[in-house]
């Protein structure tokens, strides 16, 4: 794509900074199959000593480490619960059946939120032979269908107490987790009652490959053999590995800046008469609908043939992301051609 496009489509679209590419030309390396590369092994260590947990697994996406998360959680016939809007559920290509034969029962608000009461009413009865068995509990914060939802510490531990009531275990789906720590002054280690952890580094830090599994060094163990069987087995993955670590120790803290522009969007989005609904912004995803006598797909192409790419979400949503490669430029071209538009209508 040429410099003067906009892209907001993802977070998933950064490219590496030079002091990224540095320490990636720089990591020493090994073949990780054979655990003999000391990068990727830096960065598992790294990662599980940040949240407290025992183990991590280096992994290509974080489709990968919630599959493998699924999969070493649950056997076949059994059932999970998590929100309508989760990406296991609308974005995962049908994983959770097809690799680990599990089926799902959602609830919740139409900003990914699921309340421990829910919960607690979609867990089967043990006794009950004709209904599936309840084996997982799956959250995902933020919320990306949610509109970047931030699910707060409090609701998250409520569904903590149903889980270790009932014996079920406990996923994070944290793709975006960083920025709701950010937003809501977290720290890693509070996110330790968690069974278990996916956190991407390709999304709002910015490295361009790569999300971890997080969890108990046994449970971590069955989820190496896991992903060799998904065909995730890298070999001289270091110089991945060393963009990750990067993106940890560099691209944190600046996470507030998207937050800020996305406020800043949502604050123009506001003042057109052809927007109909933002969802809360509370990080970096801004979810709007048009008024019904606007075709969204209009609005789609008018502002790519202005150079301005964002996503349909589906036939009523759209979707504006902002991250570490959008600057000040990029948002006036995005003012631009969102005022624009109203000429045409």
């Amino acid at each position: 794509m040429k410099n003067s496009i906009a892209d907001f489509r993802s977070d998933t679209v950064t490219k590496p900074s030079k002091g990224m590419l540095n320490a990636m030309q720089k990591a020493p390396t090994g073949d990780d199959v054979l655990g003999d590369d000391p990068t990727v092994k830096y960065l598992e260590s790294m990662a599980s000593e940040i949240f407290g947990m025992e183990a991590g697994l280096f992994c290509p996406s974080g489709t990968m480490t919630n599959q493998i998360a699924i999969n070493v959680h649950c056997n076949p016939g059994e059932e999970l619960i998590c929100s309508p809007l989760s990406h296991i559920y609308n974005y995962e290509g049908g994983g959770v059946a097809f690799n680990s034969g599990v089926q799902i029962r959602t609830a919740g608000d139409k900003y990914g939120r699921i309340s421990a009461d829910e919960v607690e009413s979609l867990i089967q009865p043990e006794i009950d032979v004709h209904a599936a068995q309840t084996s997982l509990i799956v959250v995902e914060n933020t919320s990306n269908k949610g509109g970047g939802t931030c699910l707060g510490l409090p609701l998250l531990r409520e569904i903590s107490n149903i889980s270790k009531k009932y014996g079920i275990n406990y996923h994070l789906d944290g793709a975006r987790l960083f920025n709701a720590m950010v937003r809501d002054n977290e720290t890693p280690k509070q996110y330790d009652f968690f069974d278990s952890i996916s956190i991407c580094l390709s999304k709002g830090l910015g490295a361009p490959i790569g999300s971890l599994l997080l969890s108990n060094k046994d449970f971590i163990e069955q989820g190496r053999r896991v992903r060799k069987r998904l065909g995730g087995g890298m070999r001289q993955s270091g110089y991945l590995a060393a963009a990750g670590i990067y993106a940890l120790k560099n691209n944190i803290n600046r996470l507030d800046e998207d937050h800020l522009l996305a406020q800043k969007i949502d604050d123009l989005l506001k003042e057109l008469d052809y927007i109909a609904e933002i969802k809360p912004v509370q990080s970096n995803i801004i979810l709007f609908r048009v008024i019904k006598s606007v075709n969204p797909s209009d609005l789609f192409n008018h502002l790519q043939k202005n150079g301005v790419y964002i996503i349909l979400m589906d036939k009523e949503w759209m979707r504006i992301v902002t991250h570490l490669d959008i600057s000040e430029k990029h948002f006036q071209m995005l003012s631009k051609s969102l005022y624009s538009f109203s000429s045409k209508i």
